[in-house]
């Protein structure tokens, strides 16, 4: 599943609210040797994983309360949402009561229109330009509304007609404006390259890439998303990458490879990369934004057992 199908999805899963938060579904559910649901709250991942909306459906009772009681009762606490910035503001107000509540964190969401086919700030585009601005101003309002730090940012397709290094600059101009424009608000725009595989002809592909334009932004509001099933097809070399960018990476992303699925359904050793991560004392979040293996019940069970078997512990 692609950036675009995960919007898509994501922006279909507003449905009823269960009254009260819970549901029927969740109470005697057993992952490996512990119970799970309302029977009891389990020990919480020693990372800050962030399920989306959708991954929990069957346990969750078809609604987003029951998506956030299940996650929090797992030992998930952080929601991630790419489509939020879609929904209508009573819908972000519940979702952020509700989280409030199961004292869970807020991810991610797209700040902005992403171009997947046209040139929009590599282009130098003035009015493309003042779209993106204006998106991003309304985005510090919901992030506002949701309790939202971080938001995603995808510059969009190359401009075929400009030299690079002009798209680079083009790039750097619209993401200091932007900066601008979160700082005040100690929010945080973070940029996501992604392979070329999946998003042929799109201007942000590397970890390189990414920190260059970010150490030409200079601005705390101006970091790095890693995701790392991107980078895993991109330019593999995960632990080092990410150690030679570290002081840029606000935020990660995960996903297996192939597949797009949870952790253990392919080739990267996640157990290695999130005891990495932990010992280099990330705080931050780690955005699940991946397909289920199986479908159904069961596999949202495989899922949280996936988590359970690379969660690298205190």
């Amino acid at each position: 599943m692609d950036r675009r199908g995960f919007v898509q999805a994501l922006a279909a899963t507003g449905g009823a609210w269960a009254v009260g938060g819970g549901n029927g579904l969740a109470g005697d559910v057993v992952v490996g040797d512990r119970e799970a649901g309302h029977a009891g709250q389990q020990e919480t991942f020693s990372l800050d994983f962030a399920p989306h909306f959708g991954m929990f459906r069957a346990h969750g009772g078809g609604t987003p309360a029951g998506e956030l009681q299940f996650m929090a009762d797992q030992g998930f606490r952080a929601l991630e949402d790419n489509g939020m910035r879609g929904r209508s503001r009573e819908e972000q107000d519940r979702i952020a009561r509700e989280m409030e509540r199961l004292g869970m964190r807020m991810g991610v969401f797209v700040a902005h229109t992403i171009y997947w086919r046209e040139a929009n700030l590599a282009s130098g585009d003035l009015a493309k330009r003042d779209e993106f601005l204006e998106e991003i101003r309304g985005s510090v309002e919901v992030a506002k509304r949701v309790n939202a730090t971080w938001m995603t940012v995808v510059p969009g397709h190359v401009d075929l007609r400009l030299h690079p290094d002009f798209q680079t600059a083009n790039v750097v101009e619209s993401l200091k404006q932007a900066a601008a424009i979160l700082e005040p608000h100690g929010l945080v725009m973070v940029l996501e390259p992604l392979n070329r595989r999946d998003h042929p002809g799109l201007f942000l592909s590397g970890i390189p890439q990414a920190f260059q334009i970010c150490r030409a932004v200079d601005s705390p509001a101006c970091k790095i998303l890693d995701d790392l099933y991107h980078q895993q097809i991109t330019e593999g070399n995960l632990i080092p990458n990410l150690d030679a960018a570290w002081d840029e990476i606000a935020y990660f992303q995960i996903g297996d490879n192939p597949g797009r699925r949870e952790p253990t359904t392919g080739e990267i050793n996640y157990a290695n990369v999130f005891r990495h991560i932990r010992d280099k004392g990330y705080r931050g979040i780690l955005g699940m934004e991946h397909g289920n293996s199986r479908s159904g019940a069961e596999g949202e069970l495989e899922v949280i057992r996936a988590y359970r078997s690379v969660d690298p512990g205190g």
